[in-house]
């Protein structure tokens, strides 16, 4: 869709306007946001991002900030840079969180092992490094498969696929990942 097109249905009817350019970017604004936030944001995290960068498109709209040109490389500087921002307000909600100075913070038992805590989380950032050596979409689908819970359907849906090629990516994808974690030396324990 050009912004000619879009400013066409825009005069017939403005919610026409904003269901088409959502029907035709939700998938491409959702690829873009996971990509940023899918190591940090919960499910609900995203879809509020998505729909924060559908009001600033549409703002821009209305106010008469889109000019000629890329539609689509608008929407996706704008998708990038609210999940930008989003991951930014998560690493600093995260950080306040986890403060030590917290007068409510309790006192660590003695019998934890924060060597062991240490390496699991080197483990875990390994693992993330290889299911982002697959490429896309096979990391996308991984991620949205097992940190979001996400169907194949659902995540067709995301990537433009049919369930059937998601299914297959994804056991292909599982078996490259397992091949990798062997080399590695990385076992279902140390996860």
């Amino acid at each position: 869709m050009t912004l000619s097109e879009l400013r066409y249905i825009m005069e017939r009817s403005q919610r026409e306007g904003h269901k088409a350019l959502f029907d035709e970017y939700c998938n491409y604004v959702y690829a873009v946001i996971i990509n940023v936030l899918r190591n940090i944001g919960t499910r609900e995290d995203i879809e509020e991002c998505v729909s924060d960068v559908f009001v600033k498109i549409y703002r821009s709209y209305r106010d008469n900030e889109l000019r000629e040109g890329d539609l689509k490389g608008f929407i996706g500087a704008v998708a990038k840079n609210t999940a930008i921002d989003y991951m930014r307000k998560l690493n600093s909600y995260n950080r306040r969180n986890t403060s030590m100075d917290d007068d409510d913070f309790p006192e660590m038992a003695s019998n934890v092992r924060i060597d062991a805590d240490a390496e699991k989380k080197d483990s875990k950032r390994l693992l993330m490094q290889m299911v982002e050596s697959l490429g896309e979409p096979d990391s996308t689908i991984i991620v949205q498969q097992y940190f979001y819970d996400r169907t194949a359907k659902e995540i067709a849906r995301s990537l433009g696929m049919t369930p059937a090629a998601v299914q297959k990516r994804s056991s292909r994808a599982r078996e490259k990942l397992k091949s990798l974690l062997i080399k590695a030396g990385i076992g279902r324990e140390a996860i």
